[in-house]
């Protein structure tokens, strides 16, 4: 399946990439923008794979106490 999504850590890991170019300070304004950009979809991406994985959390917290 040449359609899955990039797990968590692969995204964490591109968003560092992008954070240090960032603070190398060597980008272009433009490019600069475009990587901000980059930055905060893979920061709200992070942010629903982390939400997600708190529902399965809780799902399953509840199901233990249920028993």
């Amino acid at each position: 399946m040449t359609d899955q999504q990039p797990h968590f850590e692969e995204l964490l890991n591109q968003l560092d990439q992008v954070v240090q170019q960032l603070e190398q300070g060597n980008l272009s304004l433009d490019q600069s923008l475009t990587a901000y950009e980059q930055g905060v979809r893979l920061s709200k991406h992070c942010q629903q794979l982390l939400d997600q994985a708190q529902q399965r959390i809780q799902v399953l917290q509840n199901d233990g106490s249920n028993a």
